[in-house]
């Protein structure tokens, strides 16, 4: 009797597991930041005579993901994914002849990051879902590119690493809706929002935010 029950259970779990996927999935993403932002950019502000606009970064992602089936409609979703994010900080130089001339600064924060989503995910009719959950964010790298030019001509462009202490951990949340086609192909778009602030000693609160689209395969 017991040997037909573990039996059992061993049959039950190696289906539950046979049924786990795993997936990858890429695309492209715009990013920027929420709160005080241009503040950490004083001296760009003050050259400018306050005349700057925020724009936000595009760059890309792409990952992996598993889909464990949690019951019916229902599945937790782990990943792990390499994401650009950051933001672009533009300002045109003060005085009549340098506005004709089109002269502007623009500073790029150029953040790499691995995100860790864990998501919970419920299907809504056949192959439309919608998902949400915690995301862990993991900066490796953290770079500015200041660039300078006027009449459309580059006069200046380089990268540099960002001295500031910035938080090499992000927490943060990821919701979205998706559609999963049964050949394996899927479609999706999110919303990621940072809930810590980047800067490490909370010297300006400015947080990381934004959009993902991506396309998808699972195994």
């Amino acid at each position: 009797m017991v040997v037909v029950l573990l039996a059992g259970l061993s049959t039950q779990s190696f289906a539950q597991v046979s049924q786990v996927r795993v997936g990858l999935k890429a695309g492209y993403s715009v990013t920027g930041w929420q709160g005080e932002a241009v503040q950490s950019f004083k001296d760009l502000i003050e050259y400018t005579n306050g005349n700057v606009e925020t724009r936000m970064r595009q760059g890309f992602h792409a990952g992996a993901y598993l889909s464990i089936p949690l019951g019916a409609g229902f599945e937790f979703e782990p990943g792990v994914q390499y994401a650009q994010k950051g933001m672009v900080l533009e300002g045109r130089m003060p005085g009549e002849n340098v506005q004709v001339l089109n002269a502007k600064v623009t500073i790029t924060n150029k953040a790499e990051y691995i995100d860790v989503p864990l998501l919970a995910k419920v299907y809504i009719g056949e192959g439309f879902n919608l998902f949400a959950g915690p995301q862990v964010s993991f900066l490796v790298s953290n770079k500015v590119n200041v660039s300078a030019g006027a009449l459309g001509f580059s006069a200046y462009n380089s990268d540099f690493n960002w001295n500031t202490p910035q938080r090499t951990v992000d927490v943060g949340f990821s919701a979205g809706a998706g559609y999963q086609l049964q050949n394996g192909l899927n479609v999706s778009g999110s919303y990621d929002m940072g809930l810590t602030t980047i800067d490490d000693n909370a010297d300006y609160k400015s947080y990381n935010q934004g959009f993902k689209a991506s396309v998808g395969y699972r195994f």
